[in-house]
């Protein structure tokens, strides 16, 4: 099927103003994915001058007195309550081994079998075990009820998070009608 000339004129005439089209569109999106590279670089500058330093500064005035009193409470409950239970329990255990290494040694020595002093023994046991106890115990605070800064602070943060994510999600998604992106970047459309 042959078309006119007047046809092919119009055809020609069209296919020149899609290349137009596509040319300026091309334009567009340059220029847009320059501003969005700007809009980045301004992002990143306000999070590094107003975010940041506002976080620190929420983080030190609420959440770091509890994460230092903790730090504290735990080198003292170590210090105070693990080292010398520990201390205690290897000092037993010592002790047990110069008893079997005196016995081992009074054997080889040829002197036998002396009968044990069983109260003697039960004495001892008992005061090693009422140290070991009084270093093992350990006081417990009551439970606080409610929640903390700290707890505020991340239920904040998550939030924000989650707000800038739903954002930056509802910006990728939704329905530009003035904006047309073809399949193939690289030719223009045929008419």
């Amino acid at each position: 099927m042959s078309l006119s000339r007047k046809r092919k004129k119009e055809l020609r005439k069209l296919q020149d103003q899609a290349t137009t089209l596509w040319e300026s569109q091309q334009v567009l999106l340059g220029q847009a994915g320059n501003v969005a590279r700007e809009a980045s670089r301004q992002l990143g500058n306000y999070k590094r001058e107003q975010v940041v330093p506002t976080v620190q500064h929420t983080y030190e005035k609420y959440a770091a007195p509890y994460v230092d009193q903790s730090v504290q409470t735990s080198k003292k409950v170590y210090n105070d309550k693990i080292v010398p239970a520990v201390g205690a329990v290897i000092g037993s255990a010592l002790s047990v081994w110069d008893a079997a290494k005196e016995k081992r040694d009074d054997l080889a020595a040829g002197r036998g079998f002396t009968p044990l002093n069983v109260g003697k023994y039960q004495k001892k046991a008992e005061k090693y075990g009422k140290q070991a106890s009084k270093h093992l115990a350990v006081s417990t605070a009551p439970a606080r009820k409610g929640i903390g800064a700290g707890g505020v602070i991340a239920i904040l943060l998550g939030v924000a998070a989650a707000a800038g994510v739903l954002y930056a999600a509802w910006q990728t998604l939704r329905a530009d009608d003035e904006l047309w992106v073809a399949d193939d970047p690289l030719r223009a459309p045929d008419a």
